[in-house]
């Protein structure tokens, strides 16, 4: 009873939260930030109890140093509650976006899918392409929920051990290129409002870097897809064992045109939304979240999957995301502790003095940095929220374009390395193995698409001024 009233209370303030954030952007009433900040010390407060193992160490020393650095700061009442509503952003996106998943689980969809990977898909090299890519698309409506479903379509057919590692790691490298462009994940709503960053205007620069995430992971897979093995004979035979019954192999099953179309459609909804409403990113990622899966689901006579989609969300997803939501709102809170110190002058001060222009010094620092505190298990949010609401783009001698495809770009090639990533845990569960086996194989897809992202960077500094 205790805890169900505790878990009540903490949707309450969840939804509370995302309201009064909403009604903050629309009107910029700037009272607003006192409950805004309230809510969001409300909601750490009532999560913070509740969370096990390293999250809420993590979330504890964010809420501890934020303390300590403000009070050694003399900070005012107004720089708390600022510092405290930071991520309501992320927040906000937590109660709307995961909606966009809805219509991609309709059963006419998934089946269409199985059938797909049954029938149409044939060598290791297009398996292990197509999946990532899968994962890449797939992910980017329907967050960590498209790693179990692509799971089962891709090993549909038994596999080899071998090629049972390069799938998993293809669904990994997948998620992270979609961390990367989506408009419905954390990653994006963090940088763009933090850079005041429109998603249409980076749109072709982190489209390109997604696809050279996927030409790298081909790179590093590349030896082990096409090498040739006698044991491999085996393998195949368990293979084609498991294919659709004879006589239907013959008949290629195309993509699912109707997933296709709303895929399509969402991503270009949203984009005619931000040409047509001048409103912050986050808001109308809300009302396409809102509006797309319901009029998608009324026209295929699917409201009852959609009811039922809004029930699973408000039970099931949102109470699984406690652990997400206390996070970045901690991070938010100690970032924000760390952006009232002269942080934000010290980092450049201190790249100067290295024997490489400014710009190129500090994506170095930049990659590395997320890269090492995410393969220690420190979630990119920490690194990323600090960077972006901490560091002006113009000091650094880079736009604020290329800040951001930087930021998106490490985030996006960090999560595959992560032992705390959700994918890892979520893929070491799937197939019986740890966190950090899952992780492993990803280490040098890693350090090629940091070299790829340097380079990518360097010509986007040359190419848009900076």
């Amino acid at each position: 009873m205790a805890r169900s009233i505790w878990v009540a209370a903490q949707k309450i303030v969840v939804f509370s939260l995302a309201a009064v954030f909403i009604a903050q952007q629309l009107t910029s009433m700037e009272l607003l930030l006192y409950p805004l900040g309230g809510l969001a010390l409300l909601a750490i407060v009532l999560s913070l109890p509740r969370l096990k193992g390293i999250a809420k160490w993590l979330a504890a020393g964010f809420m501890a140093g934020g303390v300590v650095l403000m009070l050694l700061q003399k900070a005012d009442l107004h720089l708390w509650f600022e510092a405290a509503a930071i991520n309501a952003t992320l927040v906000t996106l937590f109660v709307f976006a995961p909606l966009f998943g809805i219509p991609v689980r309709l059963p006419a969809y998934v089946a269409a899918l199985r059938r797909f990977y049954e029938t149409s898909v044939r060598s290791k090299a297009v398996m292990f392409t197509g999946t990532q890519l899968l994962t890449q698309i797939m992910g980017a409506f329907i967050n960590v929920g498209s790693i179990p479903v692509v799971y089962h379509l891709a090993f549909v057919k038994p596999h080899s051990s071998r090629m049972a590692r390069l799938l998993a790691a293809a669904m990994n490298r997948g998620f992270g290129g979609a961390i990367m462009w989506s408009p419905y994940f954390a990653a994006m709503a963090l940088v763009t409002s933090a850079l005041s960053l429109g998603w249409s205007s980076i749109l072709p620069y982190i489209i390109g870097l997604s696809l050279l995430s996927l030409i790298a992971s081909i790179a590093v897979s590349g030896r082990e897809l096409w090498r040739k093995e006698q044991n491999d004979a085996d393998s195949e035979r368990a293979e084609d064992a498991g294919q659709a019954p004879e006589g239907s192999q013959s008949i290629r099953t195309p993509f699912p045109f109707g997933l296709a179309a709303y895929l399509v459609l969402a991503i270009a909804a949203i984009l005619l939304l931000e040409r047509l409403l001048e409103l912050p990113m986050v808001l109308i990622t809300c009302l396409g979240a809102v509006l797309i899966p319901l009029l998608w689901c009324a026209a295929k006579g699917a409201m009852d999957i959609y009811r039922q989609g809004i029930a699973n969300h408000i039970t099931v997803t949102l109470p699984a995301l406690q652990k997400e939501i206390t996070l970045f709102l901690t991070a938010g809170f100690f970032s924000g502790s760390i952006r009232s110190t002269s942080f934000g002058a010290y980092i450049p001060g201190l790249l100067e003095k290295l024997p490489v222009p400014l710009w190129l010094a500090f994506s170095l620092f930049t990659v590395l940095l997320i890269m090492a505190t995410s393969w220690i298990g420190l979630h990119p949010i920490v690194p990323v929220t600090i960077l972006a609401t901490g560091i002006d783009p113009s000091a650094v001698g880079i736009s604020t374009v290329y800040f951001a495809v930087l930021l998106l770009g490490s985030w996006g090639l960090s999560n595959p390395i992560s032992p705390a990533s959700a994918v890892n845990h979520l893929l070491a569960g799937l197939q019986n193995k740890t966190a950090i086996q899952m992780a492993r194989p990803n280490y040098a897809y890693a350090l090629w698409m940091a070299a790829a992202l340097i380079l990518y960077l360097g010509l986007l500094h040359y190419g848009i001024g900076g």
